[in-house]
């Protein structure tokens, strides 16, 4: 990853929340902390827990706010997808900036999260990107300090670039469910796993007695191991997680090929 200087520094913002969520007016403000030229793409509707899907069975619609800010009809891959191969074609943005997502996305949230996914959209693109959240609801308080995130993020994001980070790796960063003053430090963490048993199915009835069903997470603090995201959001950290691009888990795919490679091959024989 490059180092471009910031003044000479062209953002895109995106976001799941849709175009109308407060979290991308957040992100909307720390990107014009760190330079003029901002750009907003994001999803016409809420696409919370679309992961990295794309729209490749319906036709995208864009509709254009004001000069640099669109929405999709869309996923939020879908969104920076049209940024930079369409809207923004001419001049490429430096940096994607994905959020500030309405709560966490830490542990196994980021496989289903529409921001990670933009920011993963990003990475592939060639571009470096970064997904923002905000933690709430731990304490039973569901008022998001949105502050938190404003009040940090620009100082951290401008370390993160003038640090780099490899290309085929995204940054994820969460933000605490506490006031700017209450932070107690900023950690580079690894990402952790949630007790799925807090994964919930209720079960509903509607105006017409037929049955639907809402998916959600119990909000109970869990005790997960020292260096992790859940770990940091928990004691009031901000958390930061470098994300690789690359799935394959390289120990098993060395036992694998150890195992599979003694097999003899065996192959049809040719019909006569």
């Amino acid at each position: 990853m490059g180092k471009p200087a910031f003044k000479a520094l062209r953002i895109l913002v995106t976001n799941d929340d849709g175009i109308h969520a407060p979290g991308l007016t957040v992100l909307e403000k720390i990107a014009l902390k760190l330079t003029r030229d901002v750009w907003t793409v994001a999803p016409e509707e809420e696409q919370s827990g679309s992961a990295h899907s794309l729209s490749l069975a319906n036709p995208l619609r864009v509709r254009k706010l004001s000069t640099r800010k669109y929405a999709i009809k869309g996923t939020p891959s879908d969104c920076v997808l049209m940024a930079v191969r369409h809207i923004m074609k001419d001049e490429m943005p430096d940096l994607v900036l994905s959020g500030v997502n309405r709560g966490q996305n830490i542990a196994d949230d980021v496989t289903y999260s529409g921001t990670i996914a933009a920011a993963m959209e990003g990475t592939q693109l060639g571009i470096p990107s970064i997904a923002l959240s905000q933690a709430f609801g731990f304490g039973g308080n569901i008022k998001l300090k949105w502050s938190t995130a404003e009040h940090f993020a620009p100082d951290i994001i401008k370390k993160l670039v003038a640090a780099g980070w490899p290309a085929d790796v995204l940054i994820n960063i969460n933000f605490p469910d506490v006031v700017p003053q209450s932070v107690t430090g900023i950690e580079v963490t690894r990402q952790g796993k949630r007790d799925q048993s807090l994964v919930r199915v209720e079960e509903r009835i509607d105006a017409r007695n037929n049955p639907y069903y809402w998916l959600g997470f119990e909000r109970i603090l869990s005790n997960p191991p020292q260096g992790t995201d859940l770990r940091a959001i928990y004691e009031g950290r901000i958390s930061i997680t470098p994300l690789h691009m690359d799935l394959t888990h390289s120990g098993t795919a060395k036992a694998l090929n150890a195992a599979l490679g003694t097999i003899p091959l065996k192959r049809p024989r040719r019909k006569s």
